[in-house]
């Protein structure tokens, strides 16, 4: 996400990686309009004009993040950065190709730590429901293990050093003009027909080999 191209404007709007009509009906091209158009460029926007002849410009944006996490002076500057993160992350999530289950290795583990793919599920809705207010669900690798955590507002656990392997937005605009308030719909959609399972082995397997580099 980051260029040299524009020093006034370090980070930029990473392209979706599919069309903003590719998740329909599920999730509209207008919902995506709005969430990619307006509400992550928005980010990107601020941050951009947050870092503006800091030295913290000169990070990426994973850097930064993990950087002004935690540090209340630059919280508006975390705010930002980690929503961008957390969008980019959030939209290699969703697979309008509907690969609706894991394989693999990733298919093993999630038996071994969920009990079964049922139960992962579960516990994956359980958070995203659970999230009071705006926020987001998360299946990640922490100590190892693949676990389901919920962050508030922009918090990411990438910030607290897990590996992330998929996300799932629940602030309301993820939603609100396919669904209006009824997030249990948005979630179910997102679960059972649009998680990038191919992704998520991509970064399982790159936690295990940084796990094995330590």
């Amino acid at each position: 996400m980051k260029t040299s191209k524009s020093p006034s404007a370090p980070f930029e709007l990473a392209p979706l990686p599919w069309k903003d009509d590719a998740l329909a009906p599920l999730v509209s091209a207008n919902t995506i309009r709005f969430h990619y158009g307006k509400h992550h460029k928005g980010y990107v926007d601020n941050l951009n004009r947050l870092v503006a002849g800091n030295a913290l410009s000169e990070l990426s944006l994973e850097q930064l993040v993990r950087e002004t996490a935690n540090v209340q002076a630059q919280s508006a500057i975390y705010n930002n950065a980690a929503q961008a993160w957390n969008h980019d992350f959030y939209w290699q999530s969703l697979n309008p190709g509907r690969d609706m289950q894991p394989s693999g290795a990733l298919k093993l583990r999630i038996a071994d730590d969920f009990g079964s793919y049922d139960a992962f599920k579960e516990q994956f809705t359980a958070a995203a429901m659970g999230q009071f207010g705006s926020g987001w669900a998360w299946l990640v690798v922490d100590a190892g293990k693949l676990k389901i955590t919920r962050t508030a507002n922009a918090d990411t656990p990438m910030a607290a050093g897990k590996s992330c392997l998929l996300a799932i937005d629940v602030w309301e605009h993820a939603y609100y003009l396919d669904y209006q308030n009824r997030r249990a719909d948005h979630v179910a959609a997102v679960i059972e027909n649009l998680l990038h399972w191919d992704f998520a082995a991509k970064q399982f397997a790159s936690a295990q080999s940084d796990e094995r580099a330590l």
